[in-house]
């Protein structure tokens, strides 16, 4: 019984080395490594298998040949050694699985699984501010429920803590959806164990549905608001009431049809001027849609008070922001644009002590005025997919795939039709 070290670092991928005296002893070899394996007939099925030693040279050849002897005994009294083998891994395997389950239903509870959903999928995949905003709903909304082992949490715990927050529907029913989302992360991640329900996937269905608006005790339903000519002719003439800053923000809300959260977070740079015309190019990660492969820039005209306002507040601003605030954004935020028009609402009761201007046009909100200017367009013949690229909307279907035009020509055109409208109806 002897072993040629030298011929064993000569074997090539494929071969394998026999020694004599040690009937199914081999050596073989791969591209990385040489392994001592055992060949030998089952003494339970008679079928050939195989059982690896070991890797040489780590595992000696001696050492080799004495685990072969052993293995060989087991097999000369019956048993099959590779299939004992396998029934341990498989038994191990049961038992860290099982034991694993224990601990994580144990310690893994809803808000560690809440972290987890947030660092691992939320912060990657959502912008800054939808990011912020699970993170303070999960906060805040979860109770006693957050220290709950996930695996162990109940239908009726489920079905409990949203119905606790029955009273703001929207708001439990985008809980009941990021729960279910973080549930279904947890299952896929191997922390939940696989029998753990989601019951957030079943429980209330259908149930948690907006009311709509409420204002002074009187429920408005969930009708979009759409102003009037009348009354958007009467806001134009309004609009030096508020503040600098919420007057411009509202003017760029009617003469670009732009959302709110694209014209507070405008920037210098963005805009450029060419034969004449100023024009806004928004980002596509600033947009709505930045989250799709196909969407693009929103290329926005600046006409009439909009090219205005924007060749304004260039001249106050080198670079960055054109709406700069010393806030933590850095820019007016869109809530505080919000908050203004709400202010001097005739039915606002905050601080109703201090006296200010109260508006003649009522029960609306800044993204009404995207809307009001959408319906205009219409009104006046715009066509249906120039009118929807100008809100940046992007086109459905196999349309959006084969239609590309960018409609630069067309923007220019029904952006100044509109503006002549806004103006038409500011001088009535």
């Amino acid at each position: 019984m002897q072993f040629d070290a030298r011929a064993a670092k000569l074997l090539k991928p494929g071969e394998h080395l026999t020694i004599d005296g040690c009937p199914g002893l081999r050596l073989e070899a791969s591209v990385t490594r040489r392994a001592w394996t055992y060949r030998y007939k089952s003494p339970i099925d008679s079928r050939m298998r195989q059982v690896r030693l070991g890797l040489w040279p780590g595992l000696s050849f001696h050492g080799a040949a004495a685990e072969w002897e052993r293995l060989r005994g087991v097999r000369d009294g019956g048993a099959d050694p590779a299939l004992a083998k396998r029934e341990k891994r498989h038994a191990d395997q049961k038992l860290k699985r099982s034991d694993l389950e224990r601990r994580r239903g144990q310690a893994y509870t809803v808000r560690k699984l809440a972290d987890d959903y947030l660092a691992g999928h939320v912060d990657r995949h959502r912008k800054a501010k939808g990011a912020t905003e699970v993170r303070r709903m999960f906060d805040t909304m979860l109770g006693d429920l957050a220290g709950t082992a996930a695996a162990e949490v109940s239908r009726s715990q489920a079905f409990d803590l949203l119905e606790a927050w029955q009273s703001s529907p929207v708001q439990a029913a985008k809980l009941r959806a990021e729960l279910g989302a973080a549930w279904d992360y947890a299952l896929d991640a191997g922390r939940l164990p696989d029998t753990a329900p989601n019951w957030w996937r079943q429980i209330m269905r259908g149930r948690l549905r907006s009311r709509g608006k409420s204002i002074e005790g009187e429920q408005l339903g969930t009708a979009k608001r759409m102003l009037s000519a009348a009354e958007t002719g009467a806001l134009i003439r309004w609009l030096p009431n508020f503040s600098r800053n919420v007057a411009d923000v509202l003017t760029l809300y009617l003469w670009t049809l732009c959302r709110g959260a694209e014209i507070v977070a405008m920037e210098r740079e963005e805009v450029s001027e060419d034969a004449g015309v100023l024009w806004w190019t928004v980002p596509k990660a600033k947009t709505k849609n930045a989250r799709h492969d196909g969407a693009t820039d929103l290329r926005v005209a600046l006409v009439g008070r909009a090219e205005e306002v924007v060749r304004r507040r260039m001249q106050t601003v080198a670079k960055g922001w054109i709406f700069p605030s010393a806030g933590r954004a850095g820019h007016v935020e869109q809530k505080a644009v919000q908050t203004a028009v709400h202010w001097h609402q005739p039915y606002c009761k905050v601080r109703n002590d201090q006296v200010r201007p109260r508006l003649a046009v009522t029960h609306w909100a800044p993204h009404d005025l995207r809307r009001t200017g959408r319906t205009m367009l219409t009104g006046l013949k715009c066509p249906e997919d120039v009118a929807e690229a100008m809100l940046g909307h992007m086109q459905p279907g196999v349309k959006g795939v084969y239609n590309l035009h960018r409609y630069d020509d067309e923007r220019l055109v029904w952006l100044a039709r509109l503006s002549d409208h806004l103006e038409a109806l500011a001088r009535v």
